[in-house]
């Protein structure tokens, strides 16, 4: 599975980059804190990837909290046939902790 780290992650949000983030945590864990990322519950995520289909040739960056449901969702996402996906190694995990302190993390 291909990954991004927090550090390019970074880098592609400031350079403006043209890509897809979508997070994979639950509500709860999206209202407590959140990088505008397109939020589809990994447990909905089945259900509701109709709703990525007009982004299917975009690039995705998937994240969770630390990694493993964001995992699971690019493995499920390229077996769907989206062929460039990438999980964020450490999720908000490891960007409140490298990029920004004052994100709380859930």
């Amino acid at each position: 599975m291909k990954e991004v780290t927090v550090q390019e992650l970074k880098e592609k949000k400031e350079a403006g980059d043209d890509f897809f983030l979508l997070d994979v945590r639950e509500g709860w864990e999206y209202e407590v804190s959140n990088i505008e990322g397109v939020h589809i519950p990994l447990g909905e995520l089945p259900d509701r990837i109709s709703e990525l289909e007009d982004q299917r040739d975009a690039e995705f960056i998937v994240m969770c909290r630390s990694g493993g449901r964001s995992g699971k969702a690019a493995e499920f996402l390229t077996a769907q046939g989206f062929s460039n996906v990438h999980n964020l190694k450490g999720g908000m995990t490891a960007w409140g902790k490298e990029i920004d302190p004052s994100v709380p993390v859930a």
